[in-house]
């Protein structure tokens, strides 16, 4: 099928052939034409599979097709978690409203809003947002959202995971009851569902993908290593490997700014991105991450959703997510639009159990091997060898003197507690014996 066939104006087409699209992904071919016929949706599609499009370009043509008032007040709101995901999807309404009357804009937290503020107040057709700033500046009263005709939840699972639940209570009580919902997910667990009902009428499920599935040209691979060794390891890794473009993920922000220090000490330029960092900052480490002037951007899981880049051929999980979901969005950064990619997780002992829970959720085993000099000195049920007899039998003895010793060191205990009172009786005894002459 092509994007002619979906129904979109020559306009639109147009744009989406500049992009270098020519056939439309799975989500996109079930998405646009439900969109473009007014349905509200709930749609799950893996991530790196086109969502973006999915709704952008059905919303884009109805907004063009429809008159503007004159002041241009916000008829789209589109929700996202990060910013990065906010500044990802307006980069894409730009170049897919190339050739329309259209006007979009975004706004995120760690800026000032003075230019967000000027920039809505010239009017604007299309707002993304993430939910904080949006009602920051709904309170002062520096935008309106009574005209909304198309809401859009983008990555509904992550803004759960973060805490979003609240606020975007409070923003669905904001708008008008008469209009388009389309909730986009990376996963229909029970609370994305429990949240769809609660706002979307009648909606259409679309599912591109099974649920959680990782995209089948990803190469996925697990070295077993000690903790110690990670750095060292990764470092081999993408020196060895001659790697230009590497994402890792870590599981804490002060983990990431010591793995991007220890990177750069050994010769490669690296940054890293999480939510400490200041939005110039994200920005900056991001572009040169796509421009070839930073090798290795090290992130933590706010990353894991919003990045885009284009042909990214390796992600490394330094430290694999508590949750295993976790791990389907971090590896979909790269084997995106159709490439091929390799994501390589380092596991120490004490993560054996989030990597039995990530094949649990692919149904699937993880190719899991040792790279020599970086062998694990743990033992651990994967790698301890069978017991002979003997062995067993020994540490059966050893038990049992272990319980031995402990008991006869509790008798000792009891033993020197009783005579330490029955010597301070009688002691007090002489006291008060003394005390009568």
């Amino acid at each position: 099928m092509t994007f002619k066939e979906l129904g979109l104006v020559d306009n639109l087409l147009k744009a989406v052939a500049e992009k270098g699209y020519t056939n439309p992904s799975a989500i996109q071919e079930k998405a646009i034409p439900l969109v473009l016929k007014g349905k509200d949706i709930l749609a799950s599609a893996q991530t790196g599979t086109g969502k973006t499009a999915g709704f952008t370009l059905p919303i884009l043509q109805l907004l063009a097709a429809s008159k503007h008032p004159k002041y241009r007040p916000i008829r789209t709101l589109i929700l996202t978690p990060t910013r990065e995901l906010a500044a990802q999807i307006q980069e894409n309404i730009l170049v897919y409203s190339k050739y329309l009357d259209i006007r979009s804009a975004v706004i995120f937290g760690g800026v000032k809003p003075a230019s967000q503020i000027a920039t809505i107040k010239r009017g604007v057709d299309i707002l993304v947002a993430t939910p904080g700033r949006l009602l920051d500046l709904e309170n002062q009263n520096k935008l309106s959202l009574k005209r909304i005709d198309f809401l859009v939840l983008d990555e509904a699972d992550r803004m759960l995971d973060m805490g979003f639940q609240r606020d975007i209570n409070k923003i669905l009580v904001l708008l008008p009851k008469k209009r388009q919902n389309l909730l986009f997910s990376a996963t229909f667990s029970k609370e994305i569902k429990k949240l769809a009902n609660g706002f979307l009428h009648h909606p259409t499920m679309v599912e591109a993908e099974p649920e959680n599935s990782t995209v089948e040209k990803i190469i996925q691979k697990a070295y077993r290593t000690d903790k110690s060794k990670k750095t060292a390891l990764i470092i081999k890794l993408i020196s060895d490997g001659n790697w230009q473009q590497v994402l890792v993920f870590t599981r804490t922000k002060h983990g990431a700014n010591r793995l991007c220090k220890k990177m750069i000490q050994k010769g490669i330029k690296a940054a890293a991105i999480h939510g400490n960092k200041s939005q110039g900052a994200r920005t900056k480490a991001l572009a040169g991450f796509k421009d070839g002037s930073v090798r290795a951007l090290v992130a933590t899981d706010i990353a894991a959703r919003g990045l885009d880049i284009p042909l990214l051929p390796h992600v490394i999980n330094y430290e694999l997510p508590n949750i295993a979901e976790d791990y389907v969005h971090r590896i979909g950064r790269t084997g995106r639009a159709g490439a091929n990619g390799e994501a390589i997780s380092l596991v120490s002992s004490d993560e054996i159990a989030y990597v039995k829970s990530i094949e649990k959720l692919l149904k699937q085993k993880l190719q899991t091997t040792v790279i020599d000099g970086f062998e694990p000195s743990e033992i651990t049920p994967d790698n301890e060898k069978p017991k002979t007899k003997e062995q067993k039998l020994d540490e059966q003895r050893q038990r049992q003197q272990r319980r031995k010793n402990k008991l006869a060191k509790t008798n000792s205990q009891t033993r020197s507690g009783q005579y330490a009172k029955s010597k301070s009786n009688k002691s007090k005894n002489r006291n008060k014996s003394n005390k009568r002459f």
